[in-house]
């Protein structure tokens, strides 16, 4: 789209669409024309337009029906009537019924572009206004929270790139926000009325993700009963994001890769083109890089994606937002269980700054809603925190205490050290069994064995 703005026409008279498509492309709009009603609704309903010039008498439907149905389906569309005849009543009524203004056949070109130029312009300081308020109420930056150099260049790049359509890859291990910088990003952006889908790639068999993401015509598969539409079209003129993109398997990425160059796709069993216009967020936790040389991931997919690259740092990296994160989670569930006055003892908070977080900023929500919860007093001390935040410290220490282990068998020294080390390495995953035994690099059947005789509960450790 034209950075000046897209206008459709909407005139049964060929020379009128002509002239005012060259006085309109020369100013730098990006202009589409339709001769009949039922087309530039048409129209309108596939594209995304700033303005309408809509004739007052069109062959198949009355000029101000139209506008009634522009209005109806995209409240916040600008529309000028042109009309051949300057009447006070038909202003009046095209005003009544949501036009902004309206020109005369003959037409002066300069008055013309001037009602457009500032009809735009009023539109789109509206629509910026609107979308701050929004984002400032729901999410704003202040949800992502932290005043790190780190974090500051964050808030940066997420400041620049909201407005743009431009594909945005949010990179970062598990935990660190990524979900929740894609919807800042979203609510910060034009499309911020529209849907933000989020999609889970990792978690679905790939025929269930492909029926999905473009739905499927009725009979395409056994249990197709009747025509579904995707996520695409669910998202359609707002945002979709995947998360943990690299989890795609290699048939689908191909599909993916011509949704993002061409704006179209088939449902599953269907021969139908259909376009959308979505915006694509993308995270990962994986490197897109090292699997695409592994052949796991197509590097043009890659390469698409890769527009624009903003990466999350780890919690341990940024450790002076601990105390502002704490802050911000201890009002949230104050809030949410009905408790006043808590707070954080100093040997509580010096736990936290002390511990790396391999869960990252989850982990540490997790630590705080915890604390609130079990909490009998307004005192919330380190012993209320999971306990290996304490046990663990701050992973950083590789010395083998022996004596820890004096009259131990070399077996039992070893299984000790094992379990340690799967049970940090399940916590910085988010207790993912196979982000594990990726990261590991030894089979998930091997990794569930050794917890099973390691006596590993993921599901006590989850709900800690």
């Amino acid at each position: 789209m034209s950075s000046e703005g897209a206008v459709l026409i909407i005139d049964d008279e060929k020379e009128i669409r002509e002239s005012l498509e060259q006085l309109l492309s020369v100013e730098g709009y990006r202009v589409a024309s339709a001769p009949t009603a039922e087309e530039g609704l048409k129209k309108a309903d596939e594209g995304v337009f700033d303005l309408v010039l809509l004739d007052i008498n069109l062959p198949d439907r009355n000029g101000l029906e139209v506008l009634k149905s522009l209005r109806r389906d995209t409240p916040d569309l600008g529309v000028i009537m042109i009309t051949a005849y300057d009447s006070s009543q038909m202003a009046f009524q095209a005003s009544k019924e949501g036009a902004a203004s309206y020109v005369t056949k003959p037409w002066d070109n300069d008055r013309l572009l001037l009602e457009v130029r500032n009809l735009l312009d009023k539109s789109r300081l509206q629509v910026e206004n609107f979308q701050l308020r929004r984002a400032l109420k729901r999410f704003g930056l202040p949800n992502i929270v932290g005043k790190s150099e780190k974090m500051q260049k964050v808030f940066d790049v997420i400041t620049q790139v909201a407005a743009s359509r431009a594909t945005v890859l949010i990179t970062g291990e598990s935990g660190t926000g990524k979900e929740l910088v894609a919807k800042t990003i979203h609510a910060t952006s034009p499309r911020a009325d529209k849907t933000f889908v989020p999609v889970n790639t990792g978690s679905m068999p790939v025929d269930l993700l492909e029926s999905t993401l473009f739905g499927h015509v009725k009979g395409a598969f056994t249990s197709a009963i009747a025509t579904k539409r995707g996520l695409f079209e669910v998202a359609d003129q707002g945002t979709i994001f995947f998360d943990e993109i690299g989890t795609v398997g290699v048939e689908t990425q191909s599909k993916l890769l011509r949704v993002i160059q061409e704006r179209e796709f088939m449902r599953l069993g269907g021969t139908e083109t259909i376009k959308v216009d979505v915006r694509i967020l993308a995270a990962t936790n994986a490197d897109l890089r090292r699997l695409v040389q592994e052949n796991k991931f197509r590097e043009d997919l890659f390469y698409r994606l890769n527009v624009i690259t903003l990466a999350l740092p780890p919690l341990r990296d940024r450790k002076e937002d601990i105390p502002l994160l704490v802050d911000h989670f201890l009002q949230k569930f104050s809030e949410e269980n009905g408790r006043k006055d808590l707070h954080f003892t100093p040997e509580a908070l010096h736990v936290m700054m002390d511990y790396d977080w391999p869960g990252n900023v989850r982990e540490l929500e997790n630590a705080v809603e915890r604390a609130v919860v079990l909490a009998s007093k307004p005192e919330l001390s380190p012993d209320l925190l999971p306990e290996q935040l304490s046990a663990d410290g701050s992973h950083t220490s590789h010395a083998l205490p022996l004596e820890e282990f004096e009259g131990w068998s070399l077996f039992d020294i070893v299984g000790t050290y094992e379990r340690r080390v799967i049970l940090e390495m399940l916590a910085r995953t988010n207790w993912s069994q196979t982000e594990a035994a990726e990261k590991f690099k030894i089979p998930l059947s091997t990794l569930n064995q050794k917890i099973k005789r390691l006596q590993i509960d993921i599901k006590r450790h989850r709900e800690n």
